[in-house]
């Protein structure tokens, strides 16, 4: 048999929990059986870590694992205790309509789009364009790459600031994480679009904040824990922040009543720079492809690891 015609036996679980994964697994060359006869596990819950755990500890045969979202944050843990085997994410499955959501809150918060759209009468005019203004993005992966290409007929000085500063298509410079206060020195946009770790909790301040360009703008499309909320609402409180574009926050959901629902400078979208309706087929496709990849030998997409925690 060759490695074309091996079908590679691979549970979806929990039971009953987005079943449509089982057609993305027989579209790749999988079949889908019970746990106990299967090598590979997609799990299809994003937040049962306890669950996975228990799996794992009692079925050493699952050789991978392939998680369904980008962010692994609930998993880290899980991921770390069974570094042996091999595991696979959702990284950059999301990119494009995550990229594209960070642009349209870029572009809202510098036209001024949400006051005038809760202003209720007509008000005097305000707001500044994107074109060759100074944009820092915090993060090199996918959402990174997507965003850089969609930027460019703008023509923005494009800083891209990551772990490890290769160049980057469409970016004017690449910066280490220790350049990070250069970087957002006079920057018009700073998107985040990072992965969550210990050392990105709490990254922005309000200190950090204060190096914007006045008038600047900040989009979060990564995770509320990324930004001190209370430092947020200080700086736009007394400057130089114009803006905030919030697809995540902390805490998520934000809470009735917080002081951010009423900014007229503030744009919050409910974590929906990725619907079901874009995911489901985006996620659908990973599964096969990386079935597919598995069952040939060869290297996984989104692949994920322990030590980094993504």
């Amino acid at each position: 048999m060759t490695a074309d015609d091996r079908v590679l036996s691979v549970a979806v679980a929990p039971e009953g929990v987005r079943a449509f994964l089982g057609d993305a697994v027989c579209a790749g060359g999988g079949s889908v059986v019970g746990v106990e006869e299967a090598e590979a596990v997609v799990w299809a819950d994003p937040d049962d870590a306890a669950g996975l755990s228990k799996l794992l500890d009692s079925h050493d045969a699952l050789r991978w694992v392939q998680l369904p979202w980008a962010g692994i944050e609930p998993y880290v843990d899980v991921v770390r205790a069974h570094a042996e085997r091999v595991w696979s994410c959702a990284k950059g499955v999301y990119a494009e309509p995550v990229a594209e959501h960070a642009l349209a809150l870029a572009l809202a918060c510098r036209r001024s789009l949400g006051a005038f759209a809760r202003a209720g009468t007509w008000t005097k005019p305000r707001g500044e364009y994107l074109l060759g203004r100074r944009v820092t993005i915090v993060g090199g992966g996918g959402i990174t790459e997507s965003l850089l290409r969609l930027l460019e007929p703008f023509g923005c000085e494009v800083t891209v600031v990551r772990s490890t500063p290769q160049p980057m298509d469409g970016a004017d410079r690449v910066v280490a994480a220790d350049h990070l206060d250069e970087a957002l020195t006079g920057a018009h946009v700073v998107v985040l679009a990072l992965a969550l770790t210990a050392d990105t909790v709490g990254l922005i301040d309000r200190r950090r904040l204060d190096l914007l360009a006045p008038g600047g703008v900040l989009v979060n499309v990564a995770r509320g824990q990324h930004v001190v909320t209370d430092d947020l609402v200080a700086a736009l409180d007394e400057g130089p922040l114009g803006g905030a574009g919030l697809d995540v926050t902390d805490p998520e959901p934000l809470p009735d009543g917080h002081p951010l629902w009423s900014r007229p400078e503030v744009l919050i979208t409910p974590h929906t720079g990725n619907t079901p309706e874009m995911a489901l087929p985006l996620l659908s496709a990973r599964v096969t492809e990386n079935v597919r990849r598995y069952r040939l030998g060869e290297p996984l997409l989104g692949l994920i690891d322990p030590a980094k925690g993504y």
